[in-house]
């Protein structure tokens, strides 16, 4: 049950960074989560492990994470040609 309430919030943590960001994932519900889940790594790494706390993640962090990761995957897109509206 924790792996499936893991998932939930790494999709909805990627949701949301996807709605800061003005920008569609790629991949549908499962960029989602992959943007969550990497997000989530990200931002522990870059700002550590604080903040509330849910499904194993660390909001804020991995909140900021994912923000960052949906930039940088837009810039790679944007340089290869390819439109992530």
């Amino acid at each position: 049950m924790s792996f499936l309430w893991s998932l939930i919030i790494g999709g909805i943590i990627g949701w949301l960074a996807g709605i800061i960001m003005g920008r569609d994932i790629p991949g549908g519900i499962i960029g989602n989560i992959i943007a969550g889940f990497v997000g989530a790594w990200l931002g522990g790494l870059l700002l550590g492990n604080w903040g509330p706390e849910t499904g194993g993640f660390y909001f804020i962090p991995a909140l900021i994470g994912a923000v960052l990761l949906i930039f940088i995957v837009s810039l790679i897109l944007r340089s290869t040609g390819r439109r992530n509206a």
